[in-house]
Protein backbone atom coordinates (compact mmCIF):
# COMPACT_ATOMS: atom_id res chain seq x y z
CA UNK A 1 0.00 0.00 0.00
CA UNK A 2 1.32 3.44 -0.92
CA UNK A 3 0.96 5.78 2.06
CA UNK A 4 2.29 8.84 0.25
CA UNK A 5 -0.01 11.77 -0.37
CA UNK A 6 0.82 14.32 -3.03
CA UNK A 7 0.36 18.04 -2.47
CA UNK A 8 0.52 20.68 -5.15
CA UNK A 9 1.13 24.28 -4.15
CA UNK A 10 1.36 27.49 -6.10
CA UNK A 11 3.80 30.26 -5.36
CA UNK A 12 5.27 33.18 -7.19
CA UNK A 13 8.66 32.86 -8.90
CA UNK A 14 10.49 35.03 -6.37
CA UNK A 15 9.35 32.94 -3.40
CA UNK A 16 10.18 29.76 -5.31
CA UNK A 17 13.69 30.91 -6.11
CA UNK A 18 14.36 32.13 -2.57
CA UNK A 19 12.95 28.97 -1.01
CA UNK A 20 15.06 26.85 -3.35
CA UNK A 21 18.13 28.75 -2.12
CA UNK A 22 17.19 28.17 1.52
CA UNK A 23 16.63 24.46 0.90
CA UNK A 24 19.98 24.13 -0.87
CA UNK A 25 21.73 25.97 1.96
CA UNK A 26 20.17 23.52 4.43
CA UNK A 27 21.27 20.59 2.24
CA UNK A 28 17.74 19.55 1.32
CA UNK A 29 15.63 19.38 -1.79
CA UNK A 30 12.64 21.70 -1.86
CA UNK A 31 10.34 18.76 -1.10
CA UNK A 32 12.47 17.65 1.85
CA UNK A 33 12.61 21.23 3.14
CA UNK A 34 8.82 21.54 2.98
CA UNK A 35 8.41 18.21 4.80
CA UNK A 36 10.94 19.30 7.43
CA UNK A 37 9.07 22.56 8.04
CA UNK A 38 5.70 20.80 8.14
CA UNK A 39 7.00 18.31 10.69
CA UNK A 40 8.43 21.13 12.80
CA UNK A 41 5.04 22.86 12.71
CA UNK A 42 3.24 19.71 13.92
CA UNK A 43 5.80 19.06 16.67
CA UNK A 44 5.48 22.63 17.97
CA UNK A 45 1.69 22.49 17.78
CA UNK A 46 1.58 19.23 19.72
CA UNK A 47 3.97 20.58 22.36
CA UNK A 48 1.54 23.43 23.03
CA UNK A 49 -1.77 21.65 22.45
CA UNK A 50 -1.21 17.93 22.98
CA UNK A 51 -1.23 15.07 20.50
CA UNK A 52 -3.23 15.43 17.31
CA UNK A 53 -5.70 12.64 16.57
CA UNK A 54 -6.08 12.63 12.77
CA UNK A 55 -9.66 12.87 11.61
CA UNK A 56 -11.10 9.61 10.16
CA UNK A 57 -11.75 11.32 6.80
CA UNK A 58 -8.10 12.42 6.71
CA UNK A 59 -7.11 8.74 6.91
CA UNK A 60 -9.28 7.82 3.95
CA UNK A 61 -11.98 6.05 5.98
Amino acid sequence: MNDKIYLTIRMNRELHDKFQSVAAYEGRSMSRQILYLMNQCVVEFEKKNGPIDPLPEARGK
